[in-house]
C-alpha cells in the first residue's frame, strides 16, 4: 500500500490498537463488578435512563430463553440483564453505552488507564505529520473510545484522532457501515484504509471499497489472508510510500 493513495486510516481497538486482555479482563471485569452500584447511584440520571430504555427494548426483542430473567425496571434486574449480555459478548448499544459511562468514571478516578501497543503513538504522530486522518470504529461506545485514548498510559492520544464511530453507525460486518464512515470522513472508500484483527469486519470494508489490513499482534500465531495484507505492527503499513 502506498500512503499517497490513502488519506484516512480507520482503526479497530481490541487486538489492533489495544491488547485483547485489557479489554476483556480489565475493562469488562471493571464494569461487571461495578454496574450494580453505578446504576443505584445514577438511576435518575437522564443519560443512564436512556441506556436503561435501550436495554429494555433489547430485552423485549430477545427470543425465549430460560436463562433470561424477566424484565423489571430496577437496578438489580437491569444488572442481571447486563451480566447476561456480557456473558454472551453481545454488541448491544445499550450495554456499550452504559459500560462507557462506568469506564469514564474509572478513568476519571485514576483506577483505569488506557493501554495501547508501543507502535501506536509513533504511527499516530507519523500519520498526523503526513496529513492522514485517523478515525476509530469499535463496538465500544464513542464515549468509551474517547476515554481510553484520552487517558492512555502514553498520554492523551485524542489529539491525533479526528472521528469516532460505534454501533450507532451500523454493524462492523455490514459494508454499508464502511460506506457511511468514508462519507463522514470526506473521502471515497478507495482512499480509506481499515485495520482490524477480525477478518469478517475486513471483508465488509473490502466490499465497501476500502483498503484493508489484517492486524495480527504477537503472540498470536502467524496468519495468512488471501484478501487482506497481514501486519504485526503499524510500522509495516505504507512501507513503500515516498
Amino acid at each position: 500500500m502506498s500512503q499517497s493513495q490513502i488519506r484516512a486510516v480507520v482503526l479497530d481497538i481490541e487486538g489492533t490498537t489495544t491488547p485483547i486482555d485489557f479489554v476483556h479482563k480489565t475493562l469488562f471485569g471493571y464494569a461487571r463488578v461495578r454496574v450494580g452500584e453505578f446504576l443505584r447511584r445514577h438511576w435518575d440520571d437522564p443519560e443512564v435512563r436512556a441506556d436503561v430504555a435501550r436495554l429494555e427494548a433489547e430485552h423485549a426483542a430477545e427470543p425465549a430463553d430460560p436463562s433470561l430473567s424477566p424484565w423489571r425496571n430496577d437496578p438489580a434486574a437491569v444488572t442481571a440483564y447486563v451480566h447476561w449480555l456480557m456473558d454472551r459478548d453481545r454488541k448491544s448499544t445499550g450495554l456499550k453505552s452504559l459500560q462507557g459511562k462506568i469506564w469514564e468514571a474509572g478513568y476519571g478516578s485514576g483506577e483505569l488507564r488506557g493501554e495501547v501497543y508501543p507502535d501506536v503513538l509513533p504511527a499516530l504522530e507519523r500519520w498526523q505529520r503526513d496529513g492522514v486522518k485517523v478515525a476509530i470504529f469499535s463496538s465500544g461506545s464513542v464515549q468509551a473510545q474517547q476515554s481510553l485514548f484520552r487517558s492512555s498510559a502514553v498520554g492523551d492520544l485524542t489529539r491525533f484522532i479526528s472521528s469516532y464511530f460505534d454501533t450507532r453507525t451500523g454493524p462492523k460486518t455490514a459494508p454499508a457501515s464502511y460506506t457511511q464512515i468514508a462519507a463522514a470522513l470526506g473521502h471515497s472508500p478507495s482512499r480509506v484504509l481499515f485495520v482490524s484483527d477480525v477478518t469478517a469486519e475486513l471483508d465488509a470494508a473490502r466490499r465497501a471499497g476500502m483498503g484493508t489490513a489484517l492486524c495480527v499482534r504477537p503472540p498470536a500465531a502467524p496468519h495468512t489472508s488471501g484478501e487482506h495484507p497481514v501486519i504485526r505492527s503499524f510500522n509495516e503499513l505504507f512501507e513503500e510510500s515516498d
